[in-house]
Formats: structure tokens, C-alpha cells, sequence
């Protein structure tokens, strides 16, 4: 298990020096100060971009609760506490490095604070996370389909329409193993002679039944993964807002296409912290497919930055906060 651990590390590592290196050859090729300028353009008007995340957040919020609704019947976690547990969950996939699934054994940890079980809370998480990848790979196809009709003519259209067509198996795959493979039992034998298996073997076990069970409830699943989309698609007004703040306004599908591609790029360079020079490199390709400079796409994606720290820094603070409240507590109680 250590090696496990310290293999993801070192790849984390690695994929954090190649994005700080890809970063800086983007920021040595463009004009800094015409990029500052661009974003300082903004005002305080980037910061209508904090309130309105509330609505990314609030949609997976509702969608997570719907899950949980079987193992929570007296609405101990409510959804007002899912919201802020769910904007903890994403504060610490995108803001530490934690290779994009810190966030989902945080929230866990913190619905168990509420008396929820573990391993039913657990088997939601994940099932929320193959929701994630079928709703990204459904907006991703969609802002591949709108090049394929032309919407941006510069852009590598037989190269993406070839990306989607490989993808295609991920989502599929990923579904299929949780369904009919007992993949958490599976794993505890894999891994017994490093940890051994007696309890793990059962929570595996516990887990993978919890999971079939969940994968069952078709109408929580559409209502989960409709939301999902929908944040996903929502997300695409920070870079239609944006593009227009900064005097180059664009339709609603350019901005479409430009987040979704992003957005999938992002979720593969899952080993890269905060995805530093994917975003940015993604941008400033598409970019130049929609006419405009680099400078521009990385003016954009440092107000997105800047918007994931406003979300982000306050979300992780309150969590440690109550961390260490209740480690207070406990230090009273054994005294």
C-alpha cells in the first residue's frame, strides 16, 4: 500500500513539473503586461463570477443528496450541508495536490460526521464520479459535434472526432466493472498480501454490493447525471462572460466548445495539479482557432484561477476549522 502511495506521489510530481514547465512556455511566448492588462479590464466585475459557481455547486449538491436519500431518511446531512461539503469536494481536488480524488474521501469523511455509514456514503461517491465522466464525456461529444458542423474552422476536426470515438470506452468500461465486476473485492485480493485481507475483504465486499445496489435506481441516476450535465454546461457562461469582459464577445457556442474541451482535458490531466498549463495550453489553442491571442486565452484562464481561489480558499479553511473543533473536543473527552 506505501508503494502504492508513493508511486502516486512521484507521478504527481512528474505531472506537476510538466504542467510548471508547459505554463512557463506559454507565459514566455505571450506579452505579459498586455495579458495583466486585459484581465485588470475585468474589475470588479470578475467577481460575479464567485456567486455564480453557487449554481455549479447547488446542482451537484441536489444530485449527491438524491443518492444519499435511501441512507439518510431523517435528512441528517440536509441539503444545505451537502452544498458545503461538495464545495470542500472540489476545493480539494482542484486547489492541493491530490491527484483529482483527494475530494472524494474528504467528503466522505465529513457525511460520516452527520452518522451517515460509511460504506453506503462511499459506494454514492463513486457512483457520483462515473456520473461525472459519462456527463463530461456527453459535454465533451457535444463541443466535439459543434466543430464537426463547422463552428470553429481552424480547428482539428478529424483529430478530435478520432479522440471522441477512443474515449468512448472509458465511461462505458467504468460502468460495467462497478455493475457486474466486484472490482472493490477484486482489488482487496489483489492487495491482501501487502495489507492482508480480513476486514478489508468484507468492506470490499460491502462496497461492491452497495454499488450494484445504487447502479439499480435508474430515476436517481438520470436525475444525478442530468444535473451533472447541467453544471457542466452552466460553467460555459464564466468563459461567454468573460470573453465579452474583456472585449472580445463571442456566441454561445464558441464558449460552449471552448469549456468543454477544457473541461475534458482537464479531467485527463487528472495527475497534474490543478491541471497548471493544461487549462492554459488548451485555451490558447482553441483560441487561435477563434481568433484571437494568447494573451486573451490566458487572461481568461487567470480570472477562472482566480475564481477557483475565491471558491476554494474559504471552503478549505472552514473544513480545517471544524477539523480542528472537533479535534479540540476530542482532546477534552480523553482528558
Amino acid at each position: 500500500m506505501c508503494r502504492a502511495i508513493s508511486a502516486l506521489k512521484i507521478a504527481i510530481y512528474i505531472g506537476g513539473g510538466l504542467g510548471l514547465a508547459l505554463l512557463a512556455v506559454l507565459l514566455g511566448r505571450a506579452d505579459l503586461g498586455v495579458m495583466l492588462q486585459l484581465a485588470a479590464a475585468g474589475g470588479v466585475s470578475l467577481l460575479w463570477l464567485v456567486p455564480y459557481r453557487a449554481l455549479y455547486f447547488l446542482l451537484y449538491a441536489l444530485g449527491w443528496r438524491r443518492l444519499l436519500e435511501p441512507y439518510d431518511r431523517s435528512t441528517r446531512a440536509g441539503t444545505a450541508y451537502v452544498f458545503w461539503v461538495t464545495t470542500v469536494r472540489d476545493a480539494v481536488d482542484r486547489l492541493l495536490p491530490v491527484a483529482s480524488v483527494g475530494g472524494a474521501f474528504v467528503g466522505v469523511r465529513l457525511l460520516r460526521w452527520r452518522g451517515l455509514p460509511g460504506v453506503p456514503v462511499s459506494a454514492t461517491v463513486i457512483v457520483e464520479v462515473l456520473l461525472t465522466v459519462v456527463a463530461l464525456y456527453v459535454f465533451s461529444a457535444l463541443g466535439v459535434l459543434l466543430l464537426l458542423a463547422g463552428a470553429l474552422p481552424g480547428a482539428d476536426r478529424p483529430g478530435l472526432a478520432l479522440a471522441l470515438l477512443l474515449a468512448l470506452p472509458v465511461p462505458v468500461l467504468f460502468a460495467l466493472l462497478l455493475r457486474h465486476g466486484s472490482l472493490f473485492r477484486r482489488l482487496a485480493r489483489l492487495l491482501a498480501p501487502l495489507i492482508g485481507i480480513g476486514t478489508v475483504a468484507a468492506h470490499a465486499a460491502a462496497l461492491d454490493a452497495q454499488l450494484r445496489d445504487c447502479l439499480r435506481r435508474r430515476s436517481a441516476l438520470m436525475f444525478a447525471g442530468g444535473l451533472q450535465l447541467a453544471a457542466f454546461v452552466s460553467a460555459s457562461f464564466e468563459v461567454w462572460f468573460l470573453l465579452r469582459l474583456f472585449g472580445h464577445p463571442v456566441g454561445v457556442v464558441p464558449a460552449l466548445i471552448l469549456e468543454s474541451l477544457t473541461q475534458a482535458l482537464r479531467h485527463v490531466a487528472f495527475m497534474v495539479p490543478a491541471a497548471l498549463g493544461v487549462q492554459e495550453a488548451t485555451l490558447v489553442v482553441l483560441g487561435h482557432a477563434l481568433g484571437f491571442g494568447a494573451e486573451l486565452a490566458l487572461a481568461v484562464s487567470l480570472a477562472k484561477r482566480l475564481r477557483e481561489l475565491a471558491c476554494g480558499i474559504p471552503a478549505l479553511l472552514s473544513w480545517q476549522w471544524l477539523e480542528a473543533r472537533r479535534l479540540r473536543a476530542a482532546t477534552r473527552r480523553s482528558l
